[in-house]
């Protein structure tokens, strides 16, 4: 017979440890011990663990500025597009290469299915390495494509792209709208 978990919030756990002292009367331990019994039962090494954990909790939630991009690595990936916005060489470092991708990603049409050689005509118009297997490839390993098991469906994935991304984009789509012009 399974048991329903019984779900406890304590505000303060000083307060809570004190109640219980008074409870267990004289066979009590110290206010300390019975703190670090406490947080050891919710799954804490002990008292400091648990202040130091629930401090953290604090400061992520208080936390109202994004974080910034990481100016290096979107630095070396948009020197790897010329000054129409293509991807000029396929990068050697894994983070470049992702990167690389998003402002791909951006270029795909968003919740319209693509034949292969639409996604195909697509990167092509944005790389100039020839090579639209390798980016759809590796555009469908880091979850920015879907396809059907034949091959013969496409989509992007929408989804919010990392702050280092979101740059890359920004940065690409003005020489993609200055070619244009």
């Amino acid at each position: 017979m399974s048991k329903t978990p019984v779900p406890l919030h304590i505000d303060d756990l000083t307060p809570f440890v004190r109640t219980l002292s008074n409870q267990l009367g004289a066979a009590s331990p110290s206010h300390l011990t019975l703190m670090n019994m406490v947080a050891r039962a919710a799954g804490f090494q002990n008292v400091q663990h648990m202040r130091a954990d629930s401090a953290a909790n604090r400061r992520l939630q208080n936390r109202s500025d994004p974080p910034a991009p990481n100016a290096r690595l979107v630095e070396r990936t948009l020197h790897l597009f010329d000054i129409e916005g293509r991807l000029r060489q396929w990068p050697s470092k894994r983070s470049v290469q992702t990167l690389s991708l998003w402002a791909l990603w951006a270029a795909v049409p968003s919740g319209k299915t693509l034949h292969e050689a639409e996604v195909n005509a697509c990167l092509n118009a944005e790389h100039c390495f020839d090579d639209p297997a390798t980016l759809r490839r590796t555009m469908i390993s880091c979850g920015l494509l879907t396809r059907r098991k034949d091959g013969s469906e496409y989509r992007r994935v929408e989804q919010e792209p990392p702050v280092d991304a979101k740059q890359v984009i920004h940065d690409i789509a003005r020489r993609r709208r200055e070619r244009s012009q």
